[in-house]
């Protein structure tokens, strides 16, 4: 298991001005200049600081003409506090095999009605649970530990789906993949999102 991403996540919230500037981005979309006057420090340190709470997917960037906004990204900061958690403490609930049939089956089902006989994508799905579906069965064909370039990504994707580029930030968005320096890696399945968690 890759604990090292799980570490570095944890390590982008280990600072007071990156936990600070989570803060006050939970009140709405700021810029570099903003939270560098509130937070009494340089644009350049902002830009520090950003630049690892990006990496570990905690805020989005928006360019504006020269000027870029930040915001939080809610849905991963909350899927990923769970991860270790889900890390640490395995299901023990009764019930939870019956779940995961049930589970199994809308997997299966999507899958059926997403990929053709020959395992070709007919498109990605707009439903966020079912997109989730597929981007994980597409990631699990990947080697785990494996570091791959970007091009090695494209090509993996091409046979599948001609939309490479998109299907590629997906996987990082998603968190099933970690890039650093163009180089691309998956991430431990504890930090996938989890469409089973959704409605």
């Amino acid at each position: 298991m890759q604990l090292d991403k799980i570490v570095h996540y944890h390590k982008a919230l280990a600072d007071p001005t990156r936990i600070r500037m989570l803060v006050l981005l939970a009140g709405g979309e700021a810029n570099g200049q903003a939270l560098a006057e509130k937070l009494s420090v340089t644009p350049a340190t902002i830009t520090h600081h950003a630049a690892k709470l990006r990496s570990a997917s905690l805020i989005n960037e928006r360019r504006d003409k020269n000027t870029i906004y930040f915001s939080l990204n809610d849905y991963f900061i909350r899927n990923n506090a769970s991860a270790i958690v889900d890390l640490i403490y395995r299901s023990t609930e009764e019930g939870a095999s019956d779940m995961e049939g049930q589970h199994q089956r809308l997997r299966e089902s999507v899958l059926k009605n997403f990929f053709t006989s020959a395992g070709k994508l007919k498109n990605v799905p707009v439903q966020l649970k079912k997109k989730l579906i597929v981007l994980e069965h597409l990631v699990s064909k990947l080697e785990k530990g494996r570091k791959y370039t970007e091009r090695e990504i494209n090509e993996f994707i091409k046979p599948f789906h001609e939309d490479f580029a998109t299907l590629r930030r997906e996987f990082i968005m998603h968190q099933y993949m970690f890039r650093e320096d163009q180089i691309y890696e998956l991430n431990p399945r504890e930090m996938w999102a989890k469409w089973e968690t959704l409605s």
